[in-house]
């Protein structure tokens, strides 16, 4: 491992030339075949370190995009890491055909990298094009999903990759087919499962694709149709592992990631796991610092028996809070009110009371203010 202080990555070499040679010796007495950096290399940087010191180097970015290729499953999956790749791959062409220049001609011939260069351009950018119209596709199916969901209420499930989002999602709801694996990035694809909390109260749970620090810009931009899922959510899961030694950092980078997909409106808990992995003593001290910070934080445990009981009780609680039950009293000729109440609302009884349909549900506070500001008598049970 090399590491080095600078006030600014050197722009031709990211490391400074002592460095670079330090490396070289290193890459020489060690037979090394592969150099990665943890940080995200310009297409000039790469390619003159390579130049410099003869090995394969590979950015944290594209080390990434490479695992997560590897973790898709789902044919949407696949197209939007694919899509990451190429926009990633398209301004390091020219590094890729460097092995023709010897080849170039004179004054006005083209050699054959150069020509190449140009075709595999033209290819890429054509295959872009149609990724992104089929996953404008999938996004439209998504918001016609959404909007078939919109009465219900909604929690997604947030967090740093490997903090246990799965491990939840298949403790709250018992699916089996929710898949869970101790690795990164295990989930590149939204699932929503419902989950029965008991007095008739369900909520719909998502789990999403995990976050890690610097997260490429490209994933970032393809995975956002996915993310929509996220924004849509009535509640948001921070899902962070109490066990890590640097879950303070993990949570800190999530907060960012939302931020710069502007999901930042909806309410959030904390929902700290892997508690069964802290010791006593350790356990009772995050507890107690936590609660000071964030009092409303909650924590879980995926393996140990009712777990997950502060979850769903927490859950119950926002579903509540947000979603007060109203009474409403409409004429039964009012068809347009009555299909937004079923529509936007999760409707728990209807009945006729004289000449008026009185109903019964869980209302938002939008949707409350507007039947009132239709006139629409509104009463809070």
């Amino acid at each position: 491992m090399l590491t080095q202080q600078l006030d600014r990555p050197h722009p031709g070499t990211y490391l400074g030339k002592g460095k670079i040679d330090e490396l070289k010796t290193m890459v020489s007495e060690r037979n090394v075949s592969l150099i990665i950096f943890d940080d995200e290399l310009s297409p000039s940087q790469g390619k003159n370190i390579e130049d410099m010191v003869g090995t394969r180097v590979v950015d944290r970015a594209e080390l990434i995009l490479d695992i997560f290729a590897t973790r898709a499953r789902s044919s949407e999956a696949k197209m939007q890491v694919e899509l990451a790749q190429l926009e990633y791959t398209l301004p390091r062409l020219t590094r890729m055909w460097t092995h023709l220049e010897k080849f170039r001609g004179g004054i006005g011939v083209r050699g054959p990298g150069e020509t190449q260069l140009e075709t595999d351009r033209r290819l890429i950018n054509h295959r872009i094009k149609l990724l992104k119209e089929r996953l404008a596709h999938v996004q439209q199916n998504r918001a016609v999903q959404r909007q078939s969901r919109a009465s219900s209420f909604k929690a997604s499930i947030v967090g740093y990759t490997n903090a246990g989002k799965s491990s939840i999602l298949r403790g709250m709801t018992g699916a089996d087919d929710v898949h869970v694996e101790d690795r990164l990035f295990a989930t590149l694809d939204p699932l929503t499962r419902e989950v029965d909390l008991d007095d008739n109260a369900q909520v719909l749970l998502t789990d999403t694709v995990g976050f890690i620090r610097k997260l490429p810009h490209h994933l970032v931009a393809s995975f956002r149709a996915t993310l929509e899922e996220t924004r849509d959510a009535d509640l948001l899961l921070h899902v962070v592992d109490a066990s890590h030694p640097l879950w303070e950092e993990q949570r800190l980078v999530v907060d960012q990631v939302l931020t710069e997909l502007d999901i930042t409106e909806q309410p959030v808990l904390l929902v700290f796991n892997k508690m069964d992995l802290l010791s006593e003593e350790d356990s009772l001290a995050l507890q107690e610092r936590v609660t000071a910070l964030v009092p409303n934080a909650i924590f879980v445990s995926t393996e140990a028996e009712h777990g997950l009981d502060p979850l769903r009780r927490a859950l119950k609680m926002a579903m509540r809070a947000m979603r007060p039950v109203a009474q409403v009293r409409l004429s039964p000729r009012d068809g347009k009110h009555l299909a937004e109440i079923h529509q936007h609302g999760e409707v728990l009884e209807q009945r006729s009371e004289g000449v008026d349909l009185v109903v019964t549900a869980r209302l938002t506070e939008r949707l409350r203010g507007r039947l009132e500001g239709a006139g629409v008598p509104v009463k809070r049970v």
